[in-house]
């Protein structure tokens, strides 16, 4: 059963959540002090940065997709969707806005109307601030940071065979060497923020759904009843999990779409149509109108803490969030192209969540200044879970409207729940691309979200951890850049037919080729150990897809071939190959006229001369047939 696991980061990141998690557990007062200070030093001291990150990604993103890397795909490249466009959508949309635009789909436009950082609180101008404002942390920005973690792990697992982990994304810069500590250290990080992440939203969605059911049929909002409604919730989220990605992920992400249309087209046909369409575009407009002032906001010359407590606590939150959403979008992303994923990601989402903002978000301010007389705002201030539910009493049919939500609550939970053990299970697997982690890895981590957020609710921890969880977006800000220039260098070669080397990984091993150079039988034994497993997991893989491959061994050699009707066949041929001693000086010249070194060398279909692959890796063989086997197929 433990086979399947990486062992290393499976144990490291489960005691680093339950140390983290009791900690909070048993002193959540002291936690919150400790979390709290962290966050405002990280804040005061790097707010500016977390703005430029967020603005560097959107532009990258922009970049990658009108330029010439656009063309390529997340996977080879005659690959297809896995999934209907709809079904995808569906799905990112699920994991990445679900529970937040319920919570806040109302709480946030009354808030800032209330409380606006400019103009005068209560008014129309307010109003407006407020819609430009919501639009700018629910926007474009937000989804350039989910859209380059998704690119990057779907390009590398999908297209350059690497697991779909977060250590992949770093294999451009460090090569194998993801392999090892440095990528278990990356992905137990990313376990720890995903799982932290997950917990807090769950926290929300919880009080949400019980503050709704509290004021339908009067059942008490006690934490014994969120600790049960938690596990409820779980439960259905395992049996989701357990049926992967193509039926229970997908047919919940679908439900949730439908409910989350219902309802919003209920609230527009009910409440001021013709206003919500002029609203919509004019809030569209001046989305655009502010979008560079607001991109580089960090009011300077006179602060204000509402940039704290705003703009840079959703851009931390965006990348806090980042690893679990981007690895669910790569999931479901493969056989799209580049220029299609991002230009989907960043405008589908947005457009609806604009949409959505503007029904609910303007419907509650119009509904305030009119007949509500306050009492919309009242509930913002006193309670937010319970703002959406107070909304829906100025409508027909409010018990009819509340019940929908409560079961857009839940689905929505349901979706994020199941979605989050099964890509937390990925990472701490030895899973590649095309495989989900085990059943029982995938309970484990659902259970352990169940009794980490219940045990967290109850102590008051949630939002020790939240704030905890917004501090370690900072070294992942840089995570991301660096993924970002990986990312830039990976496909640059791919357009240029390139491999990119990677010797650093292995630099004890090489150097000891250049200065001890090998003798034949040590080249042999590498040529057994490394370059003839990689061949073979190769073939293998060939065969199963029904590719007509051969894998052909001698005493001197090992190749890989595959003949075609049309085109040069292919060829990847490993063989033991000898040269004169490289010499440093005239003496040592003359010291080694009869001596010779041996090498592990690789000749190709692509007609190039052979090259030099001593030292590498079974991974890197396979990575370097993978990338001749592109360049060929290309080429037919």
């Amino acid at each position: 059963m433990l086979s399947s696991t990486n062992i290393r980061t499976f144990s490291v990141a489960s005691a680093v959540i339950l140390l983290l998690a009791g900690f909070a557990i048993v002193f959540p007062q002291s936690a919150a002090a400790i979390f709290d200070l962290a966050q405002g030093w990280t804040i005061e001291n790097f707010g500016w940065f977390y703005v430029t990150a967020v603005v560097v990604f959107f532009v990258l993103m922009l970049w990658l997709a009108i330029g010439p890397m656009g063309r390529l795909k997340l996977g080879p490249d005659d690959s297809e969707p896995d999934f209907p466009f709809i079904s995808w959508v569906a799905m990112l949309f699920a994991a990445g806005m679900g529970i937040g635009l319920m919570y806040f789909g109302v709480a946030e436009p009354v808030q800032h109307y209330i409380a606006p950082p400019e103009a005068e609180p209560g008014t129309m101008g307010a109003a407006r601030e407020a819609m430009a404002i919501t639009y700018t942390h629910w926007g474009l920005h937000g989804w350039s940071i989910y859209g380059l973690v998704g690119l990057a792990l779907g390009y590398f697992a999908h297209r350059k065979g690497l697991p779909l982990a977060m250590r992949s994304v770093f294999h451009p810069l460090i090569g194998d060497r993801i392999y090892g500590p440095w990528g278990d250290l990356i992905d137990i990080f990313a376990i720890c923020g995903t799982l932290f992440g997950i917990s807090t939203s769950l926290g929300l969605g919880v009080s949400q759904i019980v503050s709704g059911l509290s004021l339908l049929f009067g059942i008490p909002n006690t934490p014994l009843v969120q600790v049960l409604l938690i596990f409820v919730v779980v439960g259905l989220a395992t049996v989701s999990v357990l049926s992967g990605v193509g039926k229970g992920v997908r047919r919940l992400s679908e439900l949730n779409l439908i409910l989350a249309i219902c309802l919003m087209l209920f609230i527009l046909l009910a409440g001021p149509t013709l206003f919500l369409i002029r609203a919509y575009v004019q809030n569209f407009g001046l989305y655009l109108d502010h979008f560079v002032i607001r991109s580089f906001q960090l009011y300077a010359y006179e602060p204000r803490a509402w940039l704290a407590d705003w703009t840079l606590f959703y851009w931390a939150w965006w990348i806090a969030w980042s690893p679990f959403v981007g690895m669910f979008i790569a999931r479901i992303s493969r056989g799209r192209t580049v220029r299609e994923f991002i230009i989907s990601v960043l405008t589908v989402p947005t457009a609806f969540t604009f949409l959505w903002m503007t029904v609910f978000g303007n419907s509650a301010m119009a509904l305030d200044m009119g007949v509500a007389q306050g009492a919309i705002s009242a509930a913002v201030q006193s309670d937010l879970s319970t703002a959406l539910f107070k909304f829906l009493e100025y409508f027909p049919w409010p018990m009819v409207t509340s019940g929908l939500a409560i079961a857009l609550v839940m689905v929505f939970f349901v979706t994020s729940a199941d979605s989050g053990a099964l890509i937390l299970a990925n990472l701490s697997a030895k899973s590649t691309e095309d495989d989900d982690a085990p059943g029982w890895l995938r309970v484990y981590w659902a259970v352990l979200l169940a009794l980490v957020s219940s045990a967290l609710l109850i102590a008051g921890g949630l939002s020790a951890l939240q704030t905890a969880t917004l501090v370690a977006a900072l070294p992942f800000a840089v995570i991301l850049l660096l993924t970002g220039a990986g990312l830039i260098r990976q496909m640059n070669a791919d357009l240029r037919g390139e491999v990119i080397e990677q010797a650093a990984p292995h630099l004890g091993a090489r150097l000891r080729f250049i200065f001890a150079p090998a003798t034949r039988a040590q080249i042999e034994r590498q040529i057994t150990q490394s370059a003839l497993p990689a061949l073979q997991e190769v073939h293998d893989a060939l065969s199963a897809n029904a590719e007509l491959a051969r894998l052909d061994t001698t005493d001197e050699a090992v190749s890989l071939g595959i003949d075609t009707e049309k085109g040069r066949p292919f060829h990847y041929r490993v063989t033991a190959g000898s040269r004169p001693r490289p010499a440093l000086t005239a003496a040592e010249a003359r010291r080694n006229r009869r001596e010779v070194e041996w090498r592990m060398m690789v000749s190709s279909s692509d007609g190039k001369r052979p090259r030099d692959i001593t030292g590498f890796t079974r991974e890197q063989v396979v990575g370097d047939v993978l990338e001749h086997l592109h360049r060929w197929r290309a080429n037919l």
